[in-house]
């Protein structure tokens, strides 16, 4: 691939060769990012050839992916996932310029098929037979439907309390599925273990580069979607890191070929109970495992494994990072549906919970153009969305109830 120069470490800055097999860094062991010859893509692709291009999904962006070729991808519409302007539920919070990015709106309802749609077409033109993941659900879901795509074979680790909707996908989709008696971390590091001995092709997120490439085709959309006019911020939940460090890839991608004009400033959202990065951004330390707990599942990681890029992604963009609490996180899938039509899962309303707590602290202007990403629908986690909602009002089938009712 000529346009792609090579890798390198996010954490010591050393340049290292391309290889398709290559995790991390052999010097440092630090997580690796795809470097591309920016002059090469921009001499044979254009804003003007997007307007033009018949595919509205990820294909759309093949010189920008480490990819050969687009048949390489999944056979599945991953990504083109609708901006909406949410002018009701902004309105609520006093923002004039809030919109709404809906990755539930991939094929298995989460952002996490872009990742998964461009490590299983790097895996399949290095003739890789079987391609394994740990994954709280999303993931892993991801993964197995675009291995399934692929006649690939899946091989998933979970932790055994991730939410059984999500296990079902799994499932359905032909993976061979791995419920470890412990956590998310614990099941990664096995995994990763289990890639060595067998010799299978790792996806873990951050872990495998291409995970971040993958994930900057969702801001390279939002950049499109706003005419090029980026966003004065971009908030979004984070876990891993990769997210993040993946919309960052995405816009620095565009600042490169000169197609933007500055970066916005990235919002990195945790949950309480599960928050070494803000620890880290705000104590500008070491990132530290933390023991995680919070009804967000799919951002319940004790151990960032993207975490440095994360924070370069913060900190590159003048961004910050805010924690919000589980009761947050739950006002804040109450919210989304009623008054932006997006049913989100808990780590999808992380993000909207962050906003939130920053209106209140008065750190987002009216006026701002602010995009929120909703990184997975309401259906992954049943359970957690009616302990959103409540319960319905139970009547007789009668009209004398209805009547006690409504009069």
């Amino acid at each position: 691939m000529k346009h792609v120069l090579g890798f390198e470490c996010i954490s010591c800055r050393k340049s290292v060769a391309y290889r398709p097999d290559r995790y991390t860094c052999p010097d440092c062991g630090g997580n690796l990012d795809v470097v591309y010859d920016y002059a090469a893509v921009g001499a044979h692709f254009s804003r003007h050839d997007l307007t033009t291009h018949p595919d509205a999904t990820i294909r759309r962006w093949l010189p920008l992916l480490p990819i050969q070729d687009a048949e390489s991808l999944p056979p599945l519409d991953i990504g083109g996932t609708p901006l909406y302007h949410a002018r009701q539920l902004g309105e609520r919070l006093g923002l004039s310029q809030l919109y709404l990015k809906d990755d539930g709106r991939n094929p298995t309802a989460s952002f996490k098929d872009r990742a998964s749609a461009v490590v299983v077409a790097v895996a399949r033109e290095a003739g890789v037979q079987v391609i394994t993941a740990a994954s709280s659900g999303n993931a892993g879901a991801a993964l197995a439907a675009c291995a399934a795509a692929a006649q690939m074979k899946s091989v998933i680790f979970v932790p055994h309390t991730a939410p059984k909707a999500k296990i079902a996908q799994l499932l359905l989709f032909g993976a061979r599925v791995l419920a470890v008696n412990g956590t998310y971390d614990q099941a990664f590091d096995l995994c990763l273990e289990a890639s060595r001995l067998y010799g299978w092709y790792n996806r873990n997120t951050g872990h495998n580069p291409f995970t971040r490439e993958g994930k900057k085709t969702c801001s390279l959309e939002i950049a499109e979607q706003m005419g090029f006019q980026v966003p004065d911020k971009v908030v979004v939940a984070v876990g891993d890191g990769n997210i993040i460090s993946g919309l960052w890839k995405g816009f620095r991608d565009l600042l490169a070929l000169r197609w933007i004009d500055h970066l916005p400033q990235l919002i990195g959202v945790q949950a309480a109970g599960s928050a070494p990065l803000v620890t880290a951004w705000e104590q500008n330390a070491p990132i530290h495992e933390v023991d995680a707990h919070t009804i967000a599942d799919s951002i319940s990681v004790g151990l960032p494994r993207d975490g440095q890029a994360a924070l370069r992604a913060v900190r590159e963009t003048n961004g910050r990072f805010v924690t919000v609490s589980d009761e947050e996180i739950l006002e804040a899938m109450r919210l989304l549906p009623r008054y932006g039509a997006v049913f989100a899962e808990p780590a999808g309303a992380t993000g909207f919970a962050g906003l939130m707590r920053l209106c209140q602290q008065k750190a987002v202007g009216p006026t701002e153009r602010v995009v929120v990403v909703v990184t997975g629908n309401g259906l992954k986690d049943v359970d957690t969305a009616v302990r959103a909602s409540g319960q319905p009002q139970v009547l007789e089938p009668t009209v004398a109830a209805l009547r006690k009712i409504f009069g």
